[in-house]
């Protein structure tokens, strides 16, 4: 049985009851199916039904974001964003899904030499509960087009969202079988990778998570992407824009409870500016007001599960005894995490080396430019980094130093359909959304052609 528990008020919403083994392989076959009906079918047909989907999430926003908060705990408001952007990004794949799949002209010896862009048969995306359609839809969306089926492990506490996700494709005219959502546990997936009809994995998830299921697909040889845990620095320079910057930091640590891969995990900040830059954002954290995710006042809700406060608090107390100052914040109750902002922080500090999930904001001091680089790239992870500073010229040349899938310059870091999105070292590898995401679990076939 898989359990939906309501983090704000730990109310059981529902439970869900694990697919069999012969439930299982009604599914592949259905997505093997699927996959072998849409080659027959024109890509027109397959964006008017992807054009569908958008409409549906649009016609339906309110319930899927109140699906959303009852079971991850999501604002209100952050949840119907997630669905509209779902929805609009559904829009962005069947306007431009014909040029990303175009055959490329290679000029060769050959009377025509090309690279096609052809589907393989069914996905297995393994996902995550912090943005549980998001994360599920931005896979689905280039895949389904391309011609590829989806099946979806989604976390176990988001059995609902993944339901709801099957139903929005079942009713806008797809295949049946053409995404589907398996209710199967972690310690159990190894058969469905191992399966010949499934033709690679995406993983969205821990970096531990990310070792185990790499290890299996890769005894299978299927094909990974790996979207995985982030400590993102944001980068603050003396000549930035301060209050912009000090905004934009709250909200990109703070959005979803702290609790994104690419959340704005460490503020480093060069020396002369920490005291203006920490006043800054001392106002803008208290004034978030933490409480009810279904309330249209809550500017942030509660954590998704009592263990992952209890982890957070731990990192916290450790951090603190290691020499950082406790500013603000600090305390929880339940999956209710205050607001928290430490300063002090040093690269020997548990806050600086581990990734903190959840509302937890640091501070770290660098003398200079070069130190604030060298402190971003001091960690294991390269997922997404922000760079503030007033010179746009030095902007792009510091941004080639950062050890980074993503640098953003003068933003918040977040993902977006246009763009390809992943990272480097311990934040996994492959890339997802725009040309290079659509592309990666397509079969990129060399087509020569002798006169």
């Amino acid at each position: 049985m898989f359990t939906s528990i309501n983090p704000f008020t730990q109310e059981t919403i529902a439970a869900y009851t694990a697919h069999t083994e012969q439930e299982i392989e009604k599914k592949l076959l259905m997505g093997e199916r699927a996959y072998r009906q849409l080659l027959q079918i024109p890509l027109e047909q397959r964006c008017q039904w992807m054009m569908g989907v958008a409409k549906s999430l649009k016609d339906n926003v309110a319930e899927h974001a109140a699906l959303i908060t009852q079971e991850m705990g999501k604002t209100k408001l952050e949840a119907e964003g997630e669905v509209l952007k779902c929805a609009t990004s559904a829009e962005y794949y069947a306007e431009n899904i014909a040029e990303m799949l175009q055959p490329k002209l290679i000029t060769s010896d050959a009377y025509k030499s090309y690279v096609a862009y052809e589907p393989k048969g069914i996905i297995l995306a393994i996902m995550p509960w912090n943005f549980p359609y998001w994360q599920v839809f931005r896979f689905a969306l280039p895949n389904i087009l391309a011609g590829n089926t989806g099946l979806l492990k989604h976390a176990s506490n988001v059995s609902g969202c993944a339901l709801a996700i099957e139903r929005v494709f079942a009713e806008s005219g797809f295949p049946a079988g053409t995404f589907q959502s398996v209710l199967v546990s972690s310690k159990n997936i190894e058969p469905i990778i191992a399966d010949p009809r499934i033709q690679g994995v995406t993983l969205t998830g821990s970096t531990p998570a990310g070792r185990s299921v790499a290890a299996l697909a890769g005894k299978y040889i299927k094909k990974t992407v790996l979207e995985l845990g982030g400590s993102d620095p944001f980068i603050v320079l003396k000549d930035a824009d301060l209050e912009a910057a000090a905004k934009t930091a709250v909200q990109g640590r703070m959005q979803n409870a702290g609790q994104s891969c690419i959340a704005a995990k460490r503020w480093i900040v060069e020396k002369e500016v920490v005291p203006a830059f920490t006043e800054l954002v001392h106002h803008f954290l208290e004034n978030i007001q933490q409480g009810d995710p279904t309330l249209e006042s809550t500017t942030m809700g509660p954590m998704a599960r009592p263990d992952l406060a209890e982890e957070l608090a731990k990192q916290l107390q450790e951090t603190i005894r290691q020499g950082a100052r406790l500013e603000l914040g600090g305390t929880h109750e339940g999956c209710n995490f205050a607001p928290t902002l430490l300063t002090g922080v040093t690269n020997n500090m548990t806050a600086f080396k581990e990734e903190t999930f959840g509302p937890l904001a640091v501070i770290i001091e660098a003398k200079d430019e070069q130190e604030a680089i060298a402190l971003a790239n001091e960690t294991d992870f390269g997922l997404g980094a922000a760079l503030w500073t007033s010179d746009l010229d030095k902007a792009a040349r510091l941004a080639t130093q950062i050890e980074s899938g993503n640098v953003f310059i003068n933003a918040m870091v977040r993902s977006d359909a246009r763009l390809p999105f992943g990272g480097v070292k311990q934040s996994g590898y492959g890339r997802e959304l725009s040309l290079e995401g659509t592309h990666e679990f397509l079969n990129v076939k060399t087509v020569y052609i002798k006169q």
